[in-house]
Formats: structure tokens, sequence, C-alpha cells
């Protein structure tokens, strides 16, 4: 599934979001950059300790922060290192989401990316439902957009059938919302 919001296209797919070719990806992380689990675990384990290595230089880092690093042996240019937790394997919130969100698209931005891709920020080890994550996340794309940007790409990764089914439900809640 896919829309165009402004100049930018959102799209929806199904995958691991470590195979995705975007100039940038998301990795919902934690404030001390610690890539034990989830999607950091999968970053860490495909890209290379390279990764984990270069972004905690810079921890630790705030919620409504983002740090960007290389992408190791991943498709992608970079990871955006945006906190939706504190501590590793610690519960989010969607105002989490929501300043994560908001500072992973302003980093894509600070290095020149033109596309990005997110998963499901904050569910999973973090707790929250695949549903609201999306809808908060999408709320916030769409906001951003609405203020101009440089991005051209978006895309939301779901990881299974499950999530995707989630992700879809979501997408159709966010469209509803916007039409009005």
């Amino acid at each position: 599934m896919a829309f165009r919001h402004g100049k930018v296209q959102i799209k929806v797919l199904e995958g691991d979001i470590t195979e995705i070719r975007a100039d940038a990806i998301v990795n919902p992380a934690n404030s001390y950059l610690l890539m034990g689990g989830g999607v950091a675990g999968a970053i860490k384990r495909k890209g290379g300790l390279e990764i984990e290595k270069e972004a905690r230089k810079m921890a630790p880092i705030e919620i409504g922060e983002a740090v960007v690093t290389s992408a190791g042996r991943l498709p992608a240019k970079w990871v955006i290192h945006a906190p939706t937790v504190k501590r590793p394997a610690g519960k989010a919130s969607l105002e989490s989401v929501s300043l994560a969100t908001r500072a992973a698209l302003r980093a894509a931005e600070e290095v020149g990316a033109r596309s990005i891709a997110f998963p499901a920020m904050g569910a999973g080890v973090g707790g929250l439902s695949v549903k609201e994550a999306v809808q908060t996340m999408l709320t916030e794309i769409t906001n951003y957009i609405d203020q101009g940007t440089e991005l051209r790409e978006i895309m939301l990764v779901a990881w299974g059938e499950k999530a995707l089914k989630e992700f879809m439900s979501a997408f159709e809640k966010v469209l509803k919302l916007d039409r009005g």
C-alpha cells in the first residue's frame, strides 16, 4: 500500500528492515545505544558490530534526539538511532514514539537522505501495540511533511503478515482522520 502526501510517497511494506534499500533505516534505540535485541539486534547481526561501536561513542542521548551512523554491511547508507526507551528492554510510550519519529526524520534530512525506512517504533520489545505505534508514527510523519521536507520516500516496514495487517489498519485509520 502506498499514498502520496505532498511530495512524499509513503509506503507500507512487509519484510526485514535490514534488507530494505533506502538511504537510511531507523533503529528504535535505547538512550545508551546498546544494540541487544529486537530491531537493534538484527541491525547489529546483519550490518556488523561497527554500527554499535560507532553509535556507543555518541551515547547517551535523550528520547527526542537521534544520531546517525554508517550502515556497515546493510544496503542502506545510514542507520538512524532514535531512542523510544531510556534503558534496554524498557517500555515505550506513544509520546516517546512521536518524539523518536520526529527526531529520525530530522536526522535523515541533516545527512541528505531522500528515503527512510522505519520499523514499528516502540512495538515489540517496547511493549506498544503495532497499530497504536504506527498510527502515532503516521500522524507525526504527515505533520512533518506538511512543514516542508526534502525527503521523497518514507517506508514503514512490517515484520511478518500479522504486523502487516496492523500496519494497514493503522494506515487506513490515519488516512480517514486526514480526510476529515
